[in-house]
């Protein structure tokens, strides 16, 4: 149910993409101005992430969970009355402060899963992440392409309830919390920084990298970050403990969760124009936006084949040597994308390989996180991990956005992204699986706990 969960809230990343050529029109807005319906996602998501994180160890997991679910169902109604922009960017924000449900419900599975159980419930988890997206694209091209666009949110709605009544149903509480008192000036420090960041990551290529707006807001957020960090070290009970966050085995797998949600983002923002790209060009392959989302669903149901996978890897082995093995799939399926880009199933095949990669490597993360903190910042360090694959994304977002701009041809008088600039996104996507490898060798040696040197993790409850 925590999975179903998880996969339900990963759903609304990918939920509005078949809307977004469409809504000006729909909204009688600007396209600017309707790229709002994605970018408020994005930064209500980074901001709920590690503030619902830390509530969840002070408060409950379980309580903040549902809190989420509850938000979820009710951006997604509110959604679905919209009939213009405002209501419409509010309900899609609504819908982001659910991002928390993931790191949330590995942490329960940490406190309430007998040991041998946890280690793939752990990574199905984990993978959720990636595998709502990639399944959730088809789903929403078909009901995008045959039905009222309000109808996507609809379904949303109707998916966010059961999970909500499942969760209260079946999900126990659990006991372990940290207490104390929240941190409010840390979350809203930590809040001005992700803004002002995520803001100039993703709107930077339409304002201009050297415009003043855009230096203002990286500027803005480097200032906000060294005052955040002087605050986090002075503050009694921190948002985030950056004295745990700078031991080796955190800092180096959040900083490899940053390149893979880099790499795993490359892949989603090729492939649907490399497909609706028409035949003219010599390479495009002139689909529709339906066969995009049939193309990269297979490798949703890879990241979930490869759960039970992931844990094995890493009860034998431990969770680095899974997280290096993620990278070196993830590397191999980019380089198989430079040369195979000329048919549907060379795009299947290449989409499948990489979901396999992240599968393998998006289940070893949350459990090298887990042995390297306190049980009592379970949820909180988790939170933080998934936020560092969401800034990989935006990352990727920008600079792939900016290859394909650069590298164009001129198709029927209109410039489109040419087959070099694809090339060399999957280039970069190789690269920065590579990079990922070669972080993850510097974590140490560990046990099948993922615990340096440790044995494996305890039993029920610990």
């Amino acid at each position: 149910m925590l999975a179903f969960a998880g996969i339900v809230v990963s759903l609304m990343q990918t939920v509005v993409i078949p809307l977004v050529p469409r809504l000006p029109g729909l909204l009688g807005a600007t396209p600017a101005d309707t790229n709002w319906a994605i970018t408020a996602t994005l930064l209500a998501s980074a901001v709920a992430t590690p503030v619902v994180g830390r509530l969840g160890d002070m408060y409950g997991k379980r309580r903040m969970l549902l809190v989420s679910l509850a938000l979820l169902v009710l951006g997604s109604v509110v959604c679905a009355l919209s009939g213009s922009l405002a209501p419409l960017v509010l309900g899609r924000v609504l819908q982001g402060l659910a991002a928390g449900v993931i790191p949330l419900g590995i942490s329960i599975m940490r406190d309430e899963l007998p040991a041998d159980r946890l280690g793939s419930a752990i990574a199905l988890m984990s993978a959720s992440l990636g595998v709502g997206g990639a399944l959730g694209l088809p789903a929403a091209s078909f009901l995008a392409e045959r039905a009222d666009w309000h109808v996507l949110f609809w379904t949303a709605a109707a998916f966010g309830v059961a999970a909500l009544a499942l969760v209260a149903a079946l999900v126990p509480e659990s006991s372990v919390r940290s207490g104390g008192r929240f941190d409010l000036l840390g979350a809203v420090g930590l809040s001005a920084v992700l803004v002002c960041l995520l803001l100039a990551i993703s709107n930077g290529a339409g304002w201009g990298w050297g415009s003043a707006l855009t230096v203002g807001l990286f500027a803005g957020a480097a200032a906000a970050l060294a005052l955040w960090v002087l605050w986090e070290l002075r503050a009694a009970r921190p948002l985030v403990d950056l004295r745990t966050t700078v031991r080796r085995q955190v800092l180096l797998t959040n900083s490899a969760s940053v390149v893979f949600g880099f790499a795993m983002f490359a892949m989603s923002l090729v492939f649907p124009q490399l497909i609706q790209l028409p035949e003219a060009t010599g390479y495009g392959l002139g689909a529709s936006m339906l066969t995009v989302g049939l193309v990269m669903g297979p490798s949703g149901l890879v990241m979930v084949a490869m759960a039970p996978v992931s844990s094995r890897i890493s009860a034998a082995r431990g969770p680095r040597t899974t997280l290096m093995l993620g990278a070196v799939v993830v590397a191999a399926g980019y380089g198989l994308g430079i040369v195979l880009m000329s048919s549907v199933w060379h795009l299947v095949a290449v989409s499948t390989v990489i979901g396999a990669g992240i599968g393998l490597a998006y289940g070893a993360m949350p459990a090298l996180i887990m042995a390297a903190v306190p049980v009592s910042e379970t949820a909180a360090a988790n939170s933080l991990n998934t936020l560092m694959r969401a800034i990989g994304t935006s990352v990727s977002s920008a600079v792939s956005g900016a290859v394909l701009t650069q590298l164009t041809i001129v198709v029927g008088g209109v410039d489109v992204p040419s087959q070099t600039g694809f090339r060399v996104v999957m280039a970069i996507g190789a690269a920065a699986a590579l990079t990922a490898l070669l972080v993850a060798a510097f974590l140490p040696r560990t046990g099948r706990s993922g615990r340096a040197g440790a044995p494996a993790a305890g039993g029920h409850g610990r």
